[in-house]
């Protein structure tokens, strides 16, 4: 990942989003957009913040590796942001945001429906205010229909969607039972359909050639996008009509797709296609399931997937992983380990990567005031543009770091901070 000094600013330079967002998916969006280079405010409550940044453990450590009290969760989703804080129940803070509205093109929020109307920062008050301006509504059920007052959260949706459902071993199995992903999946999926639509909002309205000139309001729910994501689960379902279920790490639709047994542990094998499992039988010494008439297309190797799998595991069971993954390496056969968190940081191809990042809490280099950590480590963007790519300029923020610095950017005022912090405005 290249550094600020080195490379051309990002492709969203000139962008401002105001980030009234807290926890994950909005955050997520946010971050997105923070990375491709647009000025991401993110406004939280004094002396509180996000909720994130009390989700421990585990938390960051000092340079003495003892914990401090703040949330490593925080730091997930949060970096190239600047950090001010704002109490926007005081008519005074209300005023602020709107003063800082009439200046960004974005603004990104995930309160309940109908939340914000009282302080006068929903979107019909803002966009009166500033006609230009996107509106990114995050919500768990969307803007209209009977839950839409409920609040939503990542696991009720994994729930109710029907994601859990396909997710974990079948009841009949050991250990059997509907299980959430071991990330917040729809949070995240809602982040980038999010940021996917706020890029989308931005060309309609800044085209040279037809746009618009005129911001519009973003509706996001975590149902939708949960269930938009089943992706084939739900396509196969669309077609027969039949619920599918859980099938622990095996793949409805490929066969041999999933985990297998080896002298040492466990590997993956993902094989995609007839050749690919051609190549594996040869390699393995067993060419002849290859020409079997129950294995010798993919659909056939579904149909007898009961058959074929004991017979793999048997083989499987002879060498070690690391053995498979050599003799299979250079055959084009999707072979790998199953590492836990840590061995994937070591993984040589996540090193070559740069995957992991360090970065300065302080633009100077120094410790955080109160906290004593002086660098927090990220996983990097995965966006890879060759000419305007991400650029990690600021470590999560401190909780209120860059107020000043944001209220003389923004042109807001700030030679009036010392009477807000006085009055609790920020």
């Amino acid at each position: 990942m290249t550094s600020p000094a080195s490379t051309p600013a990002g492709a969203l330079a000139g962008i401002r989003v105001l980030d009234l967002s807290r926890v994950l998916a909005g955050p997520w969006c946010t971050q997105v957009l923070a990375d491709l280079g647009a000025d991401v405010v993110k406004v939280e409550r004094p002396g509180v913040g996000d909720d994130t940044r009390h989700w421990g453990p585990p938390f960051l450590r000092d340079a003495d590796g003892h914990d401090t009290d703040q949330a490593a969760y925080f730091t997930a989703c949060n970096r190239n942001k600047r950090s001010i804080t704002i109490d926007m129940s005081t008519a005074e803070g209300q005023q602020l945001i709107r003063q800082m509205a009439l200046q960004a093109d974005v603004v990104v929020e995930n309160f309940k429906v109908g939340g914000l109307q009282q302080y006068g920062l929903d979107h019909a008050s803002l966009r009166a205010l500033n006609p230009r301006l996107i509106y990114c509504s995050v919500t768990g059920f969307g803007q209209t229909g009977p839950y839409a007052e409920r609040a939503g959260y990542d696991l009720m949706v994994q729930a109710m969607t029907g994601l859990m459902s396909i997710t974990g071993r079948a009841d009949e199995a050991p250990g059997g039972g509907p299980l959430r992903v071991g990330v917040a999946v729809i949070d995240l999926f809602t982040g980038l359909y999010a940021s996917n639509a706020i890029l989308a909002a931005l060309h309609v309205r800044d085209n040279a050639t037809n746009g618009t000139g005129e911001g519009q309001h973003i509706d996001m729910a975590l149902l939708d996008v949960g269930m938009a994501v089943l992706a084939n689960q739900a396509a196969g379902f669309l077609a027969t009509g039949e619920a599918p279920g859980r099938m622990g790490n095996s793949h409805p639709s490929l066969v041999p797709y999933q985990d297998f047994p080896t002298a040492d542990g466990n590997m993956l094998l993902a094989i995609g296609n007839d050749g690919q499992f051609a190549r594996f039988c040869a390699a393995a010494g067993q060419p002849q399931w290859a020409q079997d008439a129950r294995f010798a297309t993919n659909t056939l190797r579904v149909k007898h997937r009961s058959t074929l799998i004991p017979l793999m595991e048997a083989v499987t069971r002879t060498r070690s992983t690391a053995d498979w993954v050599a003799l299979l390496e250079d055959k084009a056969v999707p072979c790998g380990p199953i590492n836990n968190v840590a061995q994937a940081f070591d993984d040589p191809q996540v090193q070559a990567r740069q995957l992991r990042v360090e970065l300065p809490r302080w633009a100077d280099g120094t410790q955080a005031p109160g906290d004593g950590v002086a660098t927090i480590a990220t996983v990097a963007s995965p966006l890879r543009l060759s000419a305007t790519p991400p650029v990690l300029r600021h470590a999560p923020p401190a909780l209120g770091q860059h107020t000043a610095e944001v209220l003389q950017d923004w042109g807001i005022g700030h030679e009036r901070l010392a009477e807000w912090r006085a009055a609790g405005v920020v």
